[in-house]
C-alpha cells in the first residue's frame, strides 16, 4: 500500500520558458500580477529575459525578486515575503536553481490563506492553508525541486532545516533544456551526480519506497547515466541538456514519494559549515554511505540493479573476487561514482574543500541532527558511524 503525490502539469519543451508562461498565469492559473524569484547570477545571465518578456506580452505585472543565496537563509526568506506583500502579487514564479524554487515554494504559501509565520512551518506537513498559484522553472539538472514538496532552509548559523508539505507542489513545471546550456561544467557534474543520489536513495528509501518510485528513479538513472558525461564534454549538446532535465525532474518524482536518507544527512553539515555545493557536498559522501549500507546486505539487490543501469558491465570497476556476492553491487556503484568524480574533475576528498580531521566530531554530531532524514536509510546510521564515514571521506 502507498500513496503518490506530484506536480499535476509538467511541461517538457525546448523554448518553453520563452513561450509558455504568460498563458499559462493568464489563462491556466488567471494571475495578473506575477513575482519571480531568482538570483542575481541567473538573471545577469539573461536566463529570466525570455519569460518576463513573454509574461509581459500577455498584459502581465510583473516584479523581480532577485536576491537568493545558495542555501538560502531565513532572512532571505522574510525579504522575500515582504517584496511579495509590497507588490501585491497573485502568483509567483521560481526560476534557477534549486535555492530559488524553493524560496518560490515558501513565498507562495506565506503569501497565500496562511496566518502562520516560517518558524511554523519547519517539519512535515506542518503547513495549515492554500498558497498562491506557483510555477517552477529549473535552470540547472540537479535539484528536481520543481516536482518535491520540499523546501530546505537555513535556520540560523550552520543548520538546515526542511519544510515538507503537499502545498509546495507547484502548479506547473516548466522544463526548458536551453536554460542549462550556459551551466558551467563543474556545476553540470555536481548536480548531476545530485540528482543520481536522488534517484540512488529513493529506490533504496526505508519505509516510503513504492513501485512508482522505483520506476522513476530507474529511467532517471538511465537518462542521468548516459547523458552526463555527454554534456560536461559538450555543454552545447540541447539534447543531451534536455534529458538531464528530464532525469532530474524524475529523480525529484522519485524522492519526493521515497525520501532521501544517509547521504543527504551527511551532506548538510558539509553546505552549512563549510560553503560546499549541494550536489558536491553529496557527491563527496556518497561512496562511502553505499559501502556502509551494503555491509551487512541491506538494499544489495537494489545496488546491483542500480550499477547496472550507471555503470553497465563493459565499464564496472574491477570487483575483487574475494569480495562477498552481497558486496559486489554496492561496490561497483562506489568505485564507479569515484571514478566519475575523477573524470569529470571535481573533487574526491574532504580535504579538498577545507576539512580537517579536528572537524570530524562535529560534523558527525550535526550530521545526527537530521532525524527527517537518517530513519530512511537502509541501515542505522549511529553518532560513530557518521564519523567514521566522514573519516572514510577525509
Amino acid at each position: 500500500m502507498f500513496a503518490f503525490r506530484n506536480t499535476k502539469n509538467l511541461i517538457f519543451e525546448l523554448g518553453s520558458a520563452s513561450s509558455r508562461l504568460g498563458e499559462l498565469f493568464q489563462k491556466e492559473l488567471q494571475c495578473s500580477s506575477i513575482l519571480l524569484i531568482t538570483d542575481k547570477g541567473v538573471r545577469s545571465a539573461g536566463l529570466i529575459d525570455g519569460a518576463v518578456n513573454d509574461m509581459r506580452a500577455h498584459g502581465l505585472e510583473v516584479e523581480i525578486f532577485d536576491r537568493v543565496e545558495a542555501d538560502p537563509p531565513e532572512a532571505v526568506i522574510e525579504q522575500a515575503v515582504a517584496f511579495a506583500a509590497a507588490c501585491n502579487c497573485d502568483g509567483v514564479l521560481g526560476l534557477g536553481g534549486g535555492s530559488s524554487m524553493d524560496v518560490a515554494k515558501v513565498v507562495a504559501f506565506l503569501r497565500g490563506t496562511t496566518s502562520q509565520s516560517l518558524s511554523e512551518l519547519y517539519g512535515v506537513e506542518m503547513c495549515r492553508g492554500s498558497r498562491l498559484p506557483l510555477i517552477q522553472v529549473p535552470t540547472t539538472a540537479g535539484t528536481g525541486s520543481e516536482v518535491t514538496p520540499i523546501s530546505i532552509v537555513t535556520t540560523g548559523t550552520n543548520t538546515k532545516m526542511g519544510i515538507v508539505s503537499h502545498q509546495l507542489y507547484p502548479d506547473v513545471a516548466v522544463l526548458d533544456g536551453t536554460l542549462t546550456l550556459s551551466v558551467p561544467q563543474n556545476v553540470t557534474a555536481a548536480t548531476g551526480i545530485d540528482a543520481m543520489v536522488h534517484a540512488i536513495e529513493a529506490r533504496t528509501s526505508k519505509f516510503k519506497k513504492n513501485p512508482m518510485s522505483d520506476v522513476l528513479a530507474h529511467e532517471a538513472l538511465r537518462l542521468l547515466s548516459t547523458n552526463l558525461r555527454i554534456v560536461c564534454a559538450d555543454g552545447n549538446n540541447g539534447e543531451a541538456r534536455a534529458d538531464m532535465l528530464l532525469g532530474s525532474c524524475l529523480a525529484g518524482m522519485a524522492f519526493g514519494n521515497s525520501p532521501v536518507a544517509a547521504v543527504h544527512a551527511l551532506a548538510y553539515p558539509l553546505g552549512s559549515h563549510f560553503k560546499v555545493a549541494h550536489g558536491l557536498s553529496n557527491s563527496l559522501v556518497l561512496p562511502h554511505v553505499l559501502r556502509f549500507n551494503a555491509s551487512d546486505n541491506a538494499a544489495a539487490e537494489e545496488y546491483s540493479e542500480i550499477a547496472k543501469i550507471c555503470f553497465p558491465p563493459k565499464t564496472l570497476p574491477l570487483i575483487r573476487s574475494s569480495w562477498p556476492t552481497h558486496l559486489h553491487g554496492a561496490e561497483a556503484l562506489a568505485e564507479g561514482f569515484s571514478t566519475l568524480a575523477e573524470e569529470l574533475e571535481i573533487p574526491t576528498r574532504l580535504s579538498e574543500v577545507g576539512v580537517t580531521e579536528e572537524d570530524l566530531d562535529m560534523l558527525a554530531v550535526e550530521a545526527l541532527k537530521q532525524q527527517r532524514l537518517l530513519p530512511n536509510n537502509p541501515v542505522e546510521v549511529k553518532l560513530d558511524d557518521a564519523r567514521e564515514l566522514y573519516a572514510k571521506a577525509l
